[in-house]
């Protein structure tokens, strides 16, 4: 019988990958890709990168096709919007990667591992931004693919592309491009009304790297932040300790990010702090200006359901990492919602108020030989604020970012549950795994901070 339990002390955050500080790099990174696969319990596993989470009618339906004639049938989106195919067979590596590249998803075999860029979802949809970012994410992905460098930098390494709005810029990203008021590609429209146009002007962009920020122009934004993704490669040579992420780097080992930008002739002025925008909250399930937002329950779908999500009307599906899906190009309220009924039918979460919004698990039993438990199975949503992730191990794979509440495995068909935020580990017990989920999910901050003391 499944059941909840505390752990018996609180605990620091300093667990996983994502959590380190300071390791020591003694080996290069596995990170799995569309080429090098991952061999795990249920098969071979492929990571294909999807810049921005932007892919073609074309491009999805290749994908359906894949997951269903290669895989185990299913796709899942991970937390950068990234797509995972899972229970590959052995030899069907050179078939899946000359698909995928036949399909335009693979630009360069080189590069493939090193496409990590996540952007605001509703950029130029609902009139909040202030940049069209998917534009900076196309550039920035040719000059990545276009430089032999690059193929150095991690498959852990991220860019995030935020317009403003303050949704991206707070997913952990190795460089950060943050837009700013009257930047180049403003958008106008009415959030619900009319679509969203885009406008050009001057503006400025901050390049946050680690502690660091510069202002430069918006049409510099991608190249700047190459310059910082070589910048940072060169901080890690001189710290020998292998780094993987920026924040991995030791102290006296700083991203020098205004040398780099002037080296590339880009020109740099400081950022008051502080530099990051309001915060943003995700964006709900529902209709959106013109587009139609869901969200893929713990974000893995069947082969079927990923087809309702064609024909996408603007020929562009845009994946999110928050493991869901926008689809824009609506010409109408009543289309948009038709579809939105339709999504909702095909399993997907369509209704803000689910209580599945925010629960995300790893893979758990019986495709990871790490877990603990079919975590997949196990989980519960609850009820609250707070994202919640079930791991089946203490590396805790997948888990988000900030504040959330973190139910682990024990082996024995209970579950830790505790609420990490701000590098603390509070607590939480209830009489079973959903009320204790459920009192997770509505702590606040202050009362974890108290709890910890």
């Amino acid at each position: 019988m499944l059941a909840a339990m505390p752990p018996t002390r609180a605990t620091s955050t300093n667990q996983g990958e994502s959590l380190i500080r300071t390791p020591v790099r003694d080996r290069g990174d596995a990170c799995p890709g569309a080429l090098r696969l991952h061999r795990a319990d249920d098969g071979a596993l492929a990571r294909l990168r999807v810049p921005a989470g932007v892919l073609t009618s074309r491009q999805a339906t290749v994908l359906a096709d894949v997951a269903e004639r290669l895989a185990d049938g299913h796709l899942s989106v991970t937390s950068r919007g990234n797509i995972e195919l899972r229970g590959l067979g052995a030899s069907r590596g050179t078939e899946l990667s000359a698909v995928l590249a036949d399909a335009g998803l693979l630009p360069s075999e080189r590069h493939e591992r090193v496409r990590n860029i996540v952007a605001s979802p509703l950029a130029t949809l609902d009139g909040l931004g202030h940049a069209d970012v998917q534009l900076w994410a196309r550039e920035l992905d040719g000059l990545l693919c276009a430089e032999e460098w690059t193929t150095a930098l991690s498959g852990r390494f991220l860019f995030a592309l935020d317009d403003g709005r303050g949704d991206v810029a707070g997913l952990g990203g190795d460089v950060t491009l943050i837009a700013e008021s009257g930047g180049a590609g403003c958008v106008s429209g009415e959030p619900g009304g009319a679509a969203a146009v885009p406008v050009t002007s001057g503006g400025t962009v901050l390049v946050r790297v680690g502690d660091r920020a510069l202002r430069v122009s918006a049409a510099a934004a991608p190249r700047a932040a190459l310059a910082a993704a070589g910048a940072f490669l060169a901080a890690a040579r001189d710290a020998g300790n292998g780094a993987w992420r920026v924040r991995e780097l030791p102290a006296g080992h700083p991203v020098d990010l205004a040398g780099a930008l002037a080296r590339q002739g880009i020109d740099a002025g400081p950022a008051a702090a502080p530099f990051d925008p309001p915060g943003a909250a995700p964006h709900l399930p529902g209709v959106i200006g013109r587009a139609v937002a869901v969200g893929a329950p713990l974000g893995r779908v069947s082969a079927a359901q990923w087809r309702a999500l064609l024909p996408a009307p603007a020929d562009e599906l845009r994946v999110t990492p928050w493991r869901g899906f926008v689809l824009p190009g609506f010409e109408d309220d009543a289309a948009a919602r038709e579809r939105l009924r339709a999504l909702a039918d095909a399993g997907f979460i369509a209704d803000p108020r689910s209580p599945w919004l925010g629960v995300s698990a790893c893979t758990g039993r019986p495709g990871c030989a790490k877990s603990l438990a079919d975590v997949r199975a196990d989980a519960v949503p609850g009820a609250g604020g707070l994202p919640v992730h079930f791991s089946g191990c203490e590396r805790r794979c997948g888990h988000p970012r900030g504040d959330w509440v973190d139910a682990l495995a024990t082996g024995d068909g209970r579950y830790e549950v505790t609420v990490r935020t701000g590098g603390t580990a509070a607590p939480v017990s209830g009489a079973n795994l959903t009320e204790t989920v459920t009192r997770a999910r509505t702590t606040s901050a202050t009362t974890t901070t108290t709890a910890t003391r």
